[in-house]
């Protein structure tokens, strides 16, 4: 008998959709899924093909949290280093993440729709940080991502109480970018991957970490990493691409292409080692 694989990877049009895929159980991630998505996660971050990212869950549940129905003997901190290392890699990629969310979205799994940049919802998609009714405190980032998105007060009520949320809700919150009809989402998700597929990779991925990093910086840190960031984007042919695309009419057409060469050998500006 065929094993399914618990992890489905699709590429296409530079869009990568990766779809947890335990539908049995309404896509819990266990060990062998935690494994998969860290991989996926490092292959997709070193795929320069790759333009955006999009997550999202099979049998119309994006992910019910990590299977604890499993048993596991192993070391906490070992189990614990596998969300770890999805949560940071997540939180890493250089390229735009989107979390389709259909369902369920429960601890883990709702900490990961979270570590995405942007969330798309139905309005029979459900939250609930349920960490403290199985006696267990937030894990895969939720401490770091919640208060930074509905401020410390609103936080601790999600997750002391651990309260289920509709859709609705989660908008109200700003823990969800759009709510979607059900008949609507694959269209929608397919249109926004493309839309972020089209644009500047580099100006995107340097957007996305001056964001992510921004706030715990000072003014003068965001300052001084502003001007680090033009300075790439500026060395990429998209910004002349882009000024030349509002000049004639049309729609820009972004590479991310490096077009700062480098000196020709036995200019004297090379190294003594020769590189």
């Amino acid at each position: 008998m065929t094993h399914e694989p618990v992890l489905l990877c699709e590429d296409r049009d530079g869009v990568r959709t990766l779809t947890l895929n335990r539908p049995q159980r309404k896509n819990a991630i266990d060990a062998e899924l935690w494994a998969a998505l860290a991989d996926a996660l490092r292959d997709t971050a070193s795929d320069r093909s790759v333009r955006a990212l999009v997550i999202t869950g099979a049998g119309g549940a994006f992910c019910s949290g990590a299977d604890i129905s499993v048993p596991d003997n192993s070391h906490p901190i070992y189990r614990m280093r596998a969300l770890t290392d999805v949560a940071i890699l997540l939180h890493e990629i250089p390229q735009p993440a989107v979390a389709k969310v259909t369902g369920v979205a429960v601890g883990a799994g709702w900490n990961l729709a979270l570590g995405c940049d942007l969330v798309v919802a139905t309005p029979e998609s459900t939250f609930a940080q349920i960490f403290t009714k199985r006696g267990l405190s937030m894990d895969l980032g939720g401490s770091w991502l919640l208060p930074r998105l509905v401020g410390l007060q609103q936080a601790k009520r999600l997750t002391l109480l651990a309260e289920t949320i509709d859709a609705e809700e989660a908008w109200d919150l700003g823990l969800v970018t759009w709510v979607v009809a059900a008949d609507d989402i694959d269209e929608f998700t397919t249109d926004l991957g493309a839309r972020l597929a089209a644009g500047p990779p580099v100006a995107l991925a340097q957007t996305k970490a001056l964001l992510d990093d921004g706030a715990d910086a000072t003014l003068r840190e965001a300052l001084a990493a502003e001007a680090r960031a033009q300075g790439l984007n500026f060395a990429t042919a998209d910004a002349p691409e882009a000024f030349a695309a509002f000049a004639e009419r049309r729609e820009p057409r972004f590479t991310g292409r490096w077009t700062v060469r480098r000196p020709p050998i036995g200019t004297g500006h090379e190294s003594e080692n020769g590189r």
